[in-house]
């Protein structure tokens, strides 16, 4: 899952086209940006061949707001009660942020079995979550925070692991420069992982 920053509003669209391009059919498009929005707004008008999901959902009216845009996901780093309720109003799928085995039985109380582990490799990597398999058996995991495309691998291996995330697809730098074949080709490569 490419985890992106849009700085500048006119990169929306061509980036999500290269992921498209490269195999990638969904994009995390983080609300970490004034333009992030209108960028979700943009992808989902102009290029509805690409899921496109809201991520560092941090306050409840975010939630709505990302609903509003055309989000079709959510993602938040966390997972506080209030932050929860208003990720379920909006009644689309979501994954709510963990980093602790505390906060993954607190999300599995809440009736869910899909989460963010973030940030994934400050907070014990691929052994953390082989280490909770056994224990925790109906969580299921989308890392990321940290992650490479040389850990990637790693992470994938893991049965209660369904996907990673990171924003190694997107790079500042070619989001500066307009690389979208290169984005493309860092697409296509992540889509081959296994």
């Amino acid at each position: 899952m490419p985890v992106v920053v849009i700085d500048r509003l006119e990169d929306a669209v061509p980036v999500a086209r290269a992921l498209v391009d490269g195999g990638l059919p969904a994009i995390e498009l983080t609300l970490r940006t004034p333009v992030a929005l209108e960028a979700i707004r943009a992808i989902a008008t102009q290029v509805p061949e690409i899921l496109v999901g809201a991520g560092t959902v941090v306050a409840p009216a975010q939630a709505r707001e990302a609903l509003d845009a055309g989000a079709r996901f959510l993602v938040s780093p966390g997972a506080t009660p209030s932050l929860l309720s208003a990720m379920v109003d909006t009644g689309l799928p979501f994954l709510p942020g963990t980093a602790t085995v505390s906060e993954v039985l607190a999300v599995l109380e809440a009736g869910l079995t899909e989460m963010k582990f973030f940030p994934a490799e400050a907070s014990g990597g691929a052994a953390f979550l082989k280490a909770i398999s056994s224990p925790v058996p109906a969580a299921r995991f989308c890392p990321t925070g940290g992650i490479t495309a040389a850990t990637a691998g790693d992470y994938l291996a893991l049965a209660n692991v369904g996907c990673v995330g990171g924003s190694w697809l997107t790079p500042a730098d070619l989001l500066r420069d307009g690389d979208w074949a290169r984005v493309e080709a860092l697409a296509r490569a992540a889509a081959a992982l296994r």
